[in-house]
């Protein structure tokens, strides 16, 4: 079997970073360790444009600005990172992609859908994830969740109206990418979450 790409969304406090764990467990027994990134960020110049994206600046961030800043970052990502692993045959798993941007700054930010899906067709040239879990959750359940890990980033302190578009938004890529994306009910507690991993994943690859 081919190295694998998988992808984990979600809004704040959905539990990725737990169930980021449960993937790479589940891999790394089966196929090898993974690599394990995120988006913003996974090299140096990512990185250094994931800070520009979630800091507090006196000069406020256009939300156009903004989605041209993680295409970016999204290419050094991709170009140095990601396709790399996968060509040497290493399992990538990463923490947002592509569909964040359809979630955030085309659903919160309210940014013509029009341009999303160029700037992807133009910066990915049809690459994608094999697997996308979506882990769902009422929005007040993660916005608290978020709240008890501390200090909130730019987006993090966003309304709830913007992460309601945001939800809205996935809705809308699941909608258009069943073949790819996987609903997870992410408002159970975390073993029940990981049980739903772990199923879809023996599905998938086991």
């Amino acid at each position: 079997m081919k190295a694998g790409f998988i992808t984990i969304e979600g809004l704040e406090g959905a539990g990725k970073t737990t169930q980021r764990s449960v993937l790479e467990g589940w891999i790394t027994q089966r196929f090898g360790v993974p690599l394990v990134t995120r988006e913003p960020g996974g090299t140096s110049i990512a990185e250094r444009i994931r800070s520009l994206v979630l800091s507090h600046d006196d000069e406020p961030l256009d939300a156009l600005s903004e989605l041209l800043l993680v295409f970016a970052a999204r290419r050094q990502h991709l170009t140095h990172v990601i396709q790399p692993a996968l060509a040497s045959g290493q399992w990538v798993i990463s923490d947002r992609f592509a569909d964040a941007s359809f979630a955030y700054q085309g659903g919160g930010r309210g940014l013509p859908w029009s341009h999303l899906q160029t700037l992807e067709d133009w910066v990915l040239d049809g690459f994608s994830p094999d697997l996308t879990l979506w882990l769902d959750c009422p929005i007040e359940v993660g916005l608290a969740r978020a709240r008890q890990r501390g200090e909130l980033d730019r987006i993090e302190e966003e309304d709830l109206a913007f992460f309601e578009r945001a939800r809205t938004a996935y809705e809308r890529r699941y909608q258009e990418h069943p073949e790819r994306i996987v609903r997870l009910d992410a408002s159970v507690d975390v073993d029940a979450l990981s049980r739903q991993v772990v199923s879809v994943l023996e599905e998938r690859f086991g």
